[in-house]
């Protein structure tokens, strides 16, 4: 692969149009050609669930170290280019640790931070405490010590590091200093295990960075439930315009063409809502909250009706474990749970419109 992340000499917060179509394109190459069905499958049947070459190939792009500050070896880009290169990775069900490492790089400080763009490391976040809005975790702080449990932390398996976010600060823990135990998951393409601590952890930051990481990984989620969605209704009106049922295509039956209105209604509408949430984190708007939290739910509720009702219109095929259907099905729904789940987000959306009136 020749390509290369398309940037100017001194990258600004965001691309012009032309470079953010270049990007966008040579992610979808990249993806297409390392990618595919097949590799999905691959690298979601390894112990791991991770490809290391998948993993360099998206390093030498550019795309791992995205959101990394120049200083540090990264492209030095931001929200909105985020997004853009989650709608590619949530089309082709990319199962590598892209939003984790967004996450991280938020969080991180100069030689982590290096480490990360260049691929030489890989952080899992782990949200603790006020910001563990799931109530997954019972990690507590004592000095310079973390101890207990955080829980279903996405990535955690193959990461060097652990980074603990939550309201006493920042922490960094090797994983030599944790017990990291994998658990069964629903979708495979998106591996999560619970982390113990009962060790020394190097504070590295207050909580003031906390939001924002969380921000930043809102919008990649988003941007990737909405790519997803886009890819599985253009597998499913293929689909309808290929399958021929009493001597015609299925897509031409009414009742399909209201579905397939109903979806694209849904898909465009996630688009719209990851694209504006990335804009306005970007800008750093008075609205960001409500948009973001706008996002959180809808993009989450956007593709899991989506892969949802694009299996029932597929019929009983999408039902075989050889149709990828189920594929993005899985992965709406682990991702409709992976930072907060649609009534927290909703909630948050109310307070921030309450907090604009």
């Amino acid at each position: 692969m020749t390509d290369t992340l398309v940037r100017p000499d001194t990258a600004p917060a965001t691309l012009d149009a032309a470079d953010r179509a270049a990007l966008g394109d040579s992610v979808r190459r990249l993806l297409a050609d390392r990618c595919t069905e097949a590799d999905v499958r691959r690298i979601m049947d390894n112990e791991s669930g991770h490809d290391a070459a998948l993993w360099r190939a998206l390093v030498e792009l550019g795309v791992v170290g995205l959101t990394v500050p120049e200083e540090h070896g990264g492209a030095g880009l931001g929200p909105v280019e985020l997004e853009l290169v989650m709608e590619e990775a949530g089309a082709a069900l990319l199962p590598a640790p892209l939003i984790s490492t967004a996450m991280a790089s938020v969080l991180l400080d100069g030689e982590r931070l290096a480490k990360i763009a260049d691929g030489s490391t890989i952080a899992a976040v782990a949200f603790v405490g006020a910001y563990d809005w799931a109530g997954r975790s019972d990690v507590r702080v004592a000095g310079d010590r973390l101890t207990g449990t955080a829980r279903f932390v996405p990535d955690a398996a193959i990461a060097d590091l652990i980074v603990v976010a939550g309201e006493d600060g920042v922490f960094v823990v090797e994983r030599c200093d944790v017990t990291i135990t994998p658990l069964p998951v629903f979708d495979r393409t998106r591996r999560m295990a619970d982390v113990a601590f009962h060790g020394p952890a190097t504070r590295i930051g207050d909580s003031s960075c906390v939001p924002t990481a969380r921000d930043i990984g809102i919008v990649a989620l988003a941007g990737e439930q909405a790519g997803g969605a886009r890819r599985m209704l253009e597998r499913t009106v293929a689909y309808a315009t290929e399958r021929h049922q009493f001597g015609r295509a299925i897509g031409s039956f009414q009742a399909i063409k209201h579905m397939a209105a109903d979806l694209l209604l849904e898909s465009e509408s996630a688009t719209s809502a990851a694209r504006d949430a990335a804009r306005q984190l970007a800008e750093g708007s008075q609205t960001k909250d409500a948009a973001i939290a706008l996002a959180a739910f809808a993009c989450a509720d956007a593709f899991v009706r989506v892969a949802k009702d694009g299996i029932q219109m597929h019929g009983g095929i999408a039902f075989t474990w050889t149709n990828p259907a189920h594929l993005y099905l899985r992965r709406a729904r682990s991702g409709a749970q992976l930072l907060g789940d649609g009534n927290h987000w909703r909630e948050r959306y109310i307070q921030a419109l309450e907090a604009q009136a």
